[in-house]
């Protein structure tokens, strides 16, 4: 038997009910006022009987008008675009808060080099400097323009704005906010409502969280960069093999080596962790003349096509040791592991990647 089919045709008639309730009676606002003319009834019939307590006069709202109610904006958004960012909902002034991200030695210093980056842009700088203090006074710059003429030719400044901006670090220093307070306003066109207000201070707050993003993922990159580049060195296993070294914890090395291998047109076949062995296939990437010309040549690395298997072991200084074998498990000489090395070492430098 069905029982949800009668709850369902009780819930639809309760809600039927309440519809009044759930929406307001906005009937009689100028916005939403249309009211037509009765029905014009032919000779002989009766005209259909009407409350005069519901009688309403004929009218339509003018959608038209250049009135105020047409120019109500909605809030300005905080956009927490940064990673590590966030923002308070219940917070009623334009503030956002980071997060110490990997690789950020000092938070604050890195939020005022994100500010210093928007005034550069802007062209502008600071008339008060006490970030010593947790603030700065920003000198005229417009955050609102707009474009007259053909193309880019004539750029209008609708109005300027100064700014003050505070940074507050927790006493943890993992968690700093920053807040933009509108000073000065200057506009010979545009005047400075309450609403404006809040958006021009949003607005100012999110060119800041932009600039910290992109900033960071510079950041991250080069971060990539100098990993990829440490974490492999030539050297020897226990068994004096020629031998890649890298002070990654053996335990999570399997698993980091087999991914990084199949961006690099390696194929895992089996990952043996009984063994400690990572079975591989090679196969050298096709050269095409666009890939030259638009500069994305993938790196032929210096070894035959074909099966290898990549031994997985610790040093007697406690380093891991990588042991490449080809086929017939026979040792690749060192002359071609230094070279495979230096192949690696380059994937890794110009993408960003690492074990």
């Amino acid at each position: 038997m069905q029982y949800w089919v009668p709850k369902a045709l009780t819930l639809g008639v309760l809600l039927g009910l309440t519809g009044c309730s759930v929406f307001p009676n906005d009937a009689h606002n100028s916005k939403n006022y249309r009211v037509n003319e009765g029905i014009n009834v032919p000779d002989g019939l009766e005209q259909p009987y009407q409350d005069p307590q519901y009688k309403m006069t004929v009218a339509v709202y003018d959608n038209n008008s250049d009135s105020d109610a047409k120019l109500y904006r909605p809030p300005q958004q905080v956009l927490t675009l940064a990673q590590g960012s966030w923002a308070e909902s219940k917070d009623k002034i334009a503030k956002v808060y980071f997060d110490k991200n990997d690789g950020i030695e000092d938070l604050s210093a890195f939020i005022w080099d994100s500010l210093d980056g928007v005034l550069v842009n802007h062209n502008t700088g600071v008339v008060k400097d006490a970030r010593q203090q947790g603030t700065i006074e920003t000198d005229w710059y417009s955050l609102i323009r707009k474009d007259e003429g053909w193309l880019w030719e004539d750029i209008v400044e609708v109005s300027r704005q100064r700014f003050a901006f505070t940074v507050e670090q927790k006493e943890h220093q993992r968690t700093a906010s920053l807040s933009a307070k509108l000073l000065d306003y200057q506009s010979d066109e545009q005047p400075l409502t309450d609403t404006l207000k809040q958006q021009l201070e949003v607005r100012a707050l999110n060119e800041v969280i932009a600039e910290f993003d992109y900033r960071y993922r510079l950041l991250a990159v080069e971060l990539r960069k100098q990993q990829g580049l440490l974490s492999l060195q030539g050297g020897f296993d226990q068994d004096g093999n020629a031998a890649m070294l890298t002070l990654v914890e053996k335990s999570a090395v399997m698993d980091r080596l087999s991914n990084f291998l199949e961006r690099v047109n390696f194929t895992v076949i089996r990952l043996d962790r009984e063994l400690d062995q990572v079975k591989i296939r090679y196969e050298a990437p096709d050269q095409s003349v666009w890939d030259s010309i638009w500069g994305e040549e993938a790196t032929v690395l210096p070894v035959a096509d074909g099966d290898y298997i990549v031994k997985v072991s610790t040093t007697d200084d406690g380093q891991t040791a990588l042991t490449w074998l080809d086929s017939e498990e026979q040792v690749l000489d060192a002359q071609t592991m230094e070279l495979l090395l230096q192949s690696l070492l380059e994937v890794l430098r110009s993408r960003g990647l690492q074990i």
